[in-house]
């Protein structure tokens, strides 16, 4: 079981062809207790189906409800593509924090959990990002873990972390902050297009870095907001491949 964040679907496939181990995903935080939800495909599932529930953060518990919220502060449908953040409530979800009041962490009595992702008719949750760490481009929005995990899927790249940069045109365009593996050798061209059959034209990162290891949090997430510093000071070396 994988939790904390997804595991990239490249990493499943692999760990169970050579362990013969199936990875399942979970989604919870401290405020849910901590399991949030379980990926358990249904029994009658097989073949890609199957593959789509497990690659699902789950269905959540009895008792705990779930809701996606969008921008404008209104439920989103739950049928597998609206978009929403994820708010929760249950008898043993947190209904407040101890000497903090800040409004925004709730909202009429659901916990805001800061996910982004759809909600299926069977129940199903898939998480897409974070909400902070959504690249706003255009007026669409770009997951950056969508693309963390197509950058992953790529024999020669061992980590990939996606953010926005600002982009005077689109407000925002994804960067990604690759590490290749040892001994191999990939460039921004040929990762560009090796995305170009797996996500949209204008999801398509424009500018790559490539550097000896993504920045990770004490709990060894990514840390984006690290590597957003780094690129606003000018550390990181960036191709364009926008020409």
């Amino acid at each position: 079981m994988v939790g904390g964040s997804a595991c990239p679907p490249a990493l499943m496939e692999r760990f169970e062809a050579r362990y013969g181990v199936p990875v399942l995903h979970a989604w919870g935080m401290t405020e849910t207790s901590p399991l949030g939800s379980f990926a358990r495909p249904p029994a009658e599932s097989a073949g890609e189906e199957r593959w789509a529930y497990r690659l699902s953060q789950g269905r959540l518990p009895a008792t705990v409800q779930g809701r996606l919220i969008g921008p404008d502060g209104a439920p989103v449908p739950c049928d597998g593509t609206s978009v929403g953040e994820l708010e929760v409530r249950g008898p043993w979800v947190t209904g407040s924090y101890y000497n903090d009041e800040d409004p925004e962490k709730f909202h009429d009595g659901w916990l805001r959990t800061g996910d982004v992702g759809t909600l299926a008719p069977d129940g199903f949750l898939r998480l897409t990002d974070r909400a902070k760490d959504v690249i706003k481009s255009g007026g669409e929005r770009i997951s950056s873990v969508e693309l963390e995990n197509a950058v992953m899927a790529h024999p020669a790249v061992a980590e990939a972390a996606v953010v926005a940069v600002p982009d005077p045109k689109w407000d925002e365009r994804p960067l990604a902050a690759v590490v290749l593996k040892e001994g191999a050798t990939a460039g921004a061209a040929e990762l560009r297009a090796f995305l170009a059959d797996r996500v949209a034209r204008w999801q398509l990162p424009d500018f790559w870095s490539f550097v000896e290891e993504v920045p990770k949090t004490s709990v060894g997430k990514f840390d984006k907001k690290s590597l957003r510093g780094s690129h606003a000071s000018g550390d990181l070396k960036v191709v364009d491949t926008r020409s």
